[in-house]
Order: C-alpha cells, then structure tokens, then sequence
C-alpha cells in the first residue's frame, strides 16, 4: 500500500521507537554498480588483468567481486552518488533512526562507502563466499534486525527484502515493479531521481563526433568522383565507421571513468556522471562493434581489414597510447588519417601522397590543440599533471607550440600541392585555390589562441562544427574551390 509519508513519520507504533532504515548501494545510494566499477578499473590498469578475472569467476560471484576489488581498487569518493537517495538518509537519521548500508557489493567496498559519508551506523556487504543478494539479504535483514527495518533497494531482486520489511521504499523502478511494491501489505514510498536513458545514450554514442567520419568522402571529393555508386560506397564506410567508432567512444569512457570524474567537464559524461548503466555501455560496445563489421563486409575485405585496424588502434590507443607523452598525439593523427584511407579503399580510388602528407600534418596539429585544451583546464584547476595522460601542465607551451608548427606544415605542403602539374588537370583556374591557404593559416592560429585562452572544448573538430567563425571559414574554403572548378 503506497504512503507518502516522510522519514521524520516513521515511528514504529509496536515499540515507539524509529525504525532501522536498510539502504542498497548499486543503483541506490550510487547511480552506479560497483562490480562493473571494479571490473573497468581493473581494466583501465592493467589489460592482462582480463585473465584473472576470468580466473576468478568459475568459482562464483561474490569471488569474482572480491578479485575485482583487488585488481581495480575504485575511489569511493569519485563515485556518483544519488543526492536524493543520500538527503533522503540523511533525513532519516536527523529523525533518530539508525542506518545501515547493506550490499552485494564486496564487503571492503562498502566499509569505504560507509567511512566516506558518515551517514552509516553499520555496513555489509558479501564477503567473497556469499553473495549478499535478494533472499541471502532478506534472511541476513530479517535475523540482524528481528524488530523489523525499513529497505530503500532500486531492482527486482530487492522484492524479497521488500517482502520482509515493514516499509518498502523504491528508487526510480519500472512500473510493473512498483506495482508488485504496492501490493505488498507493506507501507511503500517510490522516488524518481532521473529520466529517461535515451538521451544519456545518444550522449555516450558521441553523434558529434560523426563529423570526423565525413572525411571518409575527401578522397572522392579530391579526385571529383562523384558517381551515384562511389557516393553509396562512402556513405556505407561513413554508418560502418560510425559505429565502430560509437563502439570505441563507448569503451573509452567505460575505461576513462576515474580521469573523467577528475576533470572539470568530462565528469558530466553519462557513465562518469552515472546518468547511464555501465551496464549498458557494457553490453552495447561489443554490439556497436559487430554492426559495424556487418555493415563493413558489404564494402569487401579489404575494407574490413581497414576498419579492423583501426578498431585494433583506438583499442591500443584506450588502453596504452593515450598515457604516452606525444605518442598519444601521433596516434590520433594516424587515426583521423586512417579515415581518408579507408575512404580509399571503400570507393577504389587510389589516395595521392599529397592528400596523406597533408592530413597527417593538419591532424597532428588538431590533436595537439585537444591536449593544449585539456592542459588548459587542468592549470586552471590548479593541477599539475594531466589526469590520465602523460604531460605535466607546465609542457603546455611545448604543446601549444607543436600544434602551431605542424599546422602551420600542413598549409605548406598544400601550398606545394597547389603548384605541382596534378592540380592543373582537376582545375580550370588554380588562382581561387591559394585562398583556401590563407582561410587555414587564419583558422589554425584562431583555434590554438582560443585554446591558449580556455575556450574551446576538448575536442577542436566538434568545437569546430558549433563555432560560427569556423563553419564560416569552411564555406569559404568550399566557395574557392567550387570557383577554381567552375571558373
């Protein structure tokens, strides 16, 4: 029977006294679920740990979270609590009651949560032989707290404790659960604390940064080749490297999760925030992946092997590169490069060195500007090294330094491109062209001055596509090659 009773009306009219309040912990008290915590912890430190938690799991869960533990040690006061679950404890204990956290979770992780908030009279949790879960919770409940108690629990397997208790409260459950809640004769409380999931998940598939996939039409749009079947081709490797690369963005975060809570911005991402399960993320990297290799083998082999290879690089960049000192940077390059190839090879046309030098240059200077940004932030913050990544603040002007030369490089070897006998067959009057240097020597230096000054966000090619003077700046680009094409 549902009630909307509040924790200061709890009085136990048997005894007179205030009931004891049992509190869940995944789902609950963290929007978040510790055992896909520890285990992308482990991950994120060390990727070999995947065979001793495959290793531990044979021998049962409450194992397999305590291995975890061990292996990925998770700092509890980065997690993302639920405010609401945690005013409502609050509330509760201000009242008189007691409370108890009371988990599935590794008993050690638990004891951490508790000391962390200091809302806690005692804390449980499994303890690498039993998995302290619906009926084991309920009984565990029932005989420590023979009175009777209150639960605050968020899934299905939380209707056994429901059932034992002497007041269900639910946060943000299905309907159908809710209504088995209500049913009970029990009092029930429900809290919704969140939304929908759809949009934290179209946030986590990064749609923006789809943008970066366009380049897989600039080797159709530089040899202008622009047949209806070449077109279809591109637009294929465009959906397959989207989705491989939702896939990438997805196990990245999953891995990034302490750095991402660390900084300023990235701790608003939906598994660092927890506005989304890691669970899901869990479940939808691989899923991502296969899509794409499905989508990828209607365009032949050699385009999957190509999109094999990258997915085998943002892999190794997720895991090793991107902690390396100008490696990292050199790998985002090679990748933003490993686009216009696969461009290539979707459409059959063959990639002139020009085009490669180029992007390889123009990249390197946009990845560099990313991690200027990012030291950017990090000194405001009054930080002194880079959360996750190689450099110390004080290298900025080093990197802000490689992000103005190679960018400045890459306009030179256009500027040569523009001269050489290649250009005088795909155009009519090759004068409009040079334009096109002077719009990227403007923008290049813009985009670094702006990350110099903390504006841009982390990534330049989505602050690109939002910033006005710069979809400006492609248009014109766009004018003055259309111009030496037509004139």
């Amino acid at each position: 029977m549902a009630s909307s009773a509040t924790p200061e009306a709890i009085i136990s009219p048997e005894k007179g006294t205030l009931e004891v309040l049992a509190v869940d912990l995944d789902g609950t008290l963290i929007r978040s679920d510790m055992l896909f915590e520890t285990f992308w912890a482990a991950l994120s430190q060390r990727w070999t740990n995947i065979a001793a938690i495959f290793g531990a799991l044979p021998v049962g869960r409450a194992n397999l979270k305590r291995a975890l533990d061990g292996l990925g040690a998770v700092d509890v006061a980065a997690l993302p609590f639920n405010d609401d679950v945690v005013a409502y404890i609050r509330r509760w204990r201000n009242a008189g009651g007691r409370t108890v956290l009371v988990s599935a979770a590794e008993h050690r992780i638990v004891e951490r949560v508790a000391d962390h908030l200091g809302l806690f009279d005692e804390a449980y949790g499994s303890d690498g032989r039993v998995n302290l879960k619906g009926p084991r919770k309920a009984a565990f409940l029932s005989e420590r707290f023979p009175e009777g108690f209150a639960y605050i629990g968020d899934e299905d397997a939380d209707y056994a404790i429901w059932e034992k208790s002497k007041r269900a409260i639910t946060v943000d459950v299905h309907r159908s659960l809710r209504s088995r809640v209500d049913a009970l004769a029990v009092e029930s409380e429900h809290l919704t604390t969140h939304g929908s999931h759809f949009w934290p998940l179209l946030r986590a598939m990064r749609p923006l940064q789809w943008l970066k996939n366009i380049l897989v039409f600039l080797p159709l749009l530089a040899a202008h080749q622009l047949e209806l079947m070449t077109l279809g081709q591109a637009a294929l490797a465009f959906v397959a490297y989207s989705l491989i690369a939702s896939s990438v963005y997805l196990l990245n975060d999953l891995l990034d999760l302490e750095a991402d809570r660390a900084h300023p911005r990235k701790r608003e991402r939906p598994f660092a925030s927890g506005a989304l399960p890691l669970s899901w993320g869990t479940a939808l990297a691989p899923g991502l992946l296969l899509a794409g290799a499905l989508v990828s083998l209607g365009l032949g082999p050699e385009f999957l092997a190509v999109m094999a290879l990258y997915y085998l690089a943002t892999t190794l960049y997720s895991f090793v590169l991107k902690r390396r000192l100008v490696v990292d940077i050199c790998a985002l390059a090679s990748l933003y490069t490993l686009r216009i190839i696969a461009g290539g090879v979707a459409t059959g046309i063959p990639l002139s060195v020009w085009l490669l030098a180029f992007s390889m240059f123009f990249f390197f200077s946009l990845a560099a500007v990313k991690r200027q940004a990012e030291l950017v932030s990090n000194v405001a913050e009054g930080e002194h090294k880079a959360h996750g990544r190689g450099y110390m603040t004080s290298d900025l002007p080093l990197v802000a330094n490689m992000a103005v030369a190679s960018g400045y490089v890459s306009v030179l070897v256009m500027a040569l491109y523009l001269n050489s006998p290649a250009v005088q067959i795909l155009y009519t009057w090759t004068a409009p062209l040079w334009g096109i240097c002077l719009v990227l020597l403007y923008w290049i230096s813009r985009m670094v001055m702006l990350a110099h000054r903390g504006r841009m966000h982390d990534d330049p090619v989505v602050f690109a596509a939002q910033d006005r003077v710069s979809i400006v700046c492609a248009c014109i680009s766009l004018g003055l090659a259309l111009s030496g094409m037509v004139l």
